[in-house]
């Protein structure tokens, strides 16, 4: 039985690798070859995996989404955050990071790059104007200073130029000006081109490690959260707020230091010459970047009732999911029968109201005026509209996961690989994280994210019942090591949307990701080892895990004897 779910895990992990099929059609698979394959699963208990309450919490916060971006809230947002951060290239790199980033923790890390790459392209444009027309000048300019120096390169007669010495010496003067200006110009060139890069490189990388500090910020967080249930029913130190004040700190320090790098790589800040005076052109042009900015908030018009229901409603959402069962003190889940109130019943209850709550201020004339006209108003949300927005196939490739984790439980899988991992039985649990961190953050330079955290995820629940540690240890570096994927176009969506502006080479994301895939591993390991013992009592193994152990301690001996007889 391990051996057939080894086939259809192996097969899964090729097909989301190279996308023979569609992500999500491969998250389908284990419906039919988990029966077909000699009753790996029945298929009773194969389909409800992709409808767990895990899979409708994430479904809550892509509505949450959509009905965001419905009445544009987003983009309100984001550029009242630009106004306050100022124009200059360091702050506006910034704020777009930051803006990216809050956005990312709600909103899809796709939706979040595609919404802000317009807002960021039009400011560059009144910073620099055109990129390729910026180009044409240049050249024009090269072409021209090439003429005039051949115009004034005549032949002099060797007798004459004695007598010509004065007149030699005011050309050389003009070449030398001529020749600094174009310096200047060359290196002005310079700075726009690597500003320029540094805005699109900043914001792919801010929604990657934005989606990180909340649960329903990207799909493998939501696996990890399934994953714990399927293999450790009785651990319930993982919520929406325990995992907020673990990830969101992570995040704010990545955040900054990323920012410091790409903007000392990219010229944003210049350590050597931070007290020369600034040029009038770049004087001229961040005024016309500041006016550009107030200019599209204005088009905006006032704020909507729509909008500021949505924000209402919208930060309902986040510090309900956040004060349910925070573990620090009693959450209103408190209030009700143990076991009954999750995550899902909070974000459901909430999206469900934006299906029926009126998006314009509604008039209560007809109660007091019988014959008042009792329009219909349109509520914040149709339905009609979460169908076009939601992106269901992630649905899909969740309950795929859930299921391939089932699978491997139930076939006994799990345990055949945990007993294959005798040799790391005595690496030291801080370097297994690190190692961890850095293999994932590898291999999903490749692979899709939510594929890397669906394979790797049992191996590492297994090896840390063989190391002694508490799962959470091993799983959690797992998990946030899959989103950082900063190297290549192709390693998430968000990284290819900017690549594809045509103003980055490869050369360019290899470079700066790098040193972020380093610093992202350090600062995981510096989290795992610091504040995140406290939040989920990492430095124990819990009964939770105990009872697993235990469990398959008992199951190895019949694994291995099916194993001994099928060969």
């Amino acid at each position: 039985q391990e051996g057939r779910c080894l086939y259809v895990i192996l097969l899964m992990a090729l097909y989301w690798c190279t996308e023979a099929l569609p992500l999500a059609v491969t998250a389908l698979l284990p419906i039919v070859l988990f029966s077909l394959l000699g009753g790996i699963l029945p298929s009773n208990k194969v389909c409800p995996q992709y409808f767990l309450d895990t899979n409708f919490l994430f479904l809550s916060g892509l509505i949450m989404a959509s009905a965001i971006e419905e009445w544009n809230l987003h983009r309100r947002i984001a550029l009242r955050v630009l106004m306050l951060v100022g124009v200059q290239p360091a702050r506006l790199i910034l704020g777009m990071m930051l803006t990216t980033s809050f956005l990312s923790m709600w909103l899809s890390n796709t939706a979040s790059t595609a919404m802000m790459l317009p807002i960021a392209n039009a400011i560059l444009k009144s910073l620099f104007g055109e990129k390729d027309t910026s180009k044409d000048i240049n050249r024009e300019n090269e072409e021209n200073q090439a003429s005039l120096q051949q115009n004034k390169l005549y032949t002099v007669p060797t007798e004459m130029q004695f007598l010509a010495s004065t007149e030699d010496k005011d050309l050389t003067e003009e070449k030398e000006v001529a020749s600094d200006a174009l310096s200047d110009l060359k290196k002005e060139e310079e700075y726009k081109t690597n500003i320029w890069k540094g805005f699109l490189i900043s914001i792919p990388y801010a929604a990657s490690i934005g989606g990180t500090a909340t649960l329903t910020g990207t799909a493998p967080n939501l696996i990890l959260l399934g994953q714990l249930k399927s293999y450790f029913p009785e651990c319930d130190v993982v919520n929406f707020g325990s995992w907020f004040m673990f990830a969101f700190p992570l995040m704010l320090i990545f955040l900054l230091l990323g920012w410091l790098w790409i903007s000392i790589l990219y010229g944003g800040i210049n350590l050597r010459g931070w007290r020369t005076k600034k040029s009038n052109i770049r004087v001229d042009a961040e005024a016309r970047a500041r006016e550009v900015i107030k200019e599209d908030y204005q088009k905006l018009g006032p704020t909507k009732f729509a909008e500021q229901a949505i924000f209402f409603f919208f930060c309902m959402f986040a510090i309900m999911l956040f004060s349910r069962d925070p573990k620090f003190i009693p959450g209103w889940a408190s209030l009700f029968a143990p076991g009954f109130i999750s995550d899902a019943v909070t974000g459901i209850t909430i999206v469900i109201i934006l299906f029926f709550f009126p998006s314009q201020k509604p008039s209560f004339k007809w109660w007091f005026d019988l014959k008042a006209p009792n329009t219909e108003t349109q509520p914040l949300l149709t339905w009609r509209k979460a169908q076009e927005t939601v992106p269901w196939n992630i649905i899909l490739l969740l309950g795929g996961g859930f299921a391939m984790a089932k699978g491997c439980e139930e076939s006994g899988l799990s345990v055949w690989i945990g007993g294959r991992l005798h040799p790391l039985e005595g690496v030291p649990p801080p370097v297994a994280v690190i190692l961890i961190t850095i293999v994932i953050a590898l291999f999903t330079e490749f692979a899709s994210n939510t594929a890397t955290i669906i394979i790797f995820l049992p191996v590492l629940a297994e090896l840390a019942i063989r190391l002694k540690v508490n799962p959470l240890y091993l799983m959690i570096p797992g998990t946030i090591g899959c989103s950082y994927a900063f190297m290549l176009p192709v390693s998430t969506p968000p990284n290819s949307i900017a690549f594809s502006s045509g103003h980055l080479m490869v050369k360019d994301m290899a470079r700066t990701g790098l040193l972020m895939n380093l610093m992202g591993v350090l600062l995981l390991s510096l989290a795992m080892n610091t504040w995140a013992k406290s939040i989920f009592q990492l430095g124990t193994f819990p009964a939770w895990a105990n009872i697993h152990a235990e469990n398959a301690t008992s199951l190895l001996p019949a694994v291995e004897n099916v194993t001994l007889s099928a060969l």
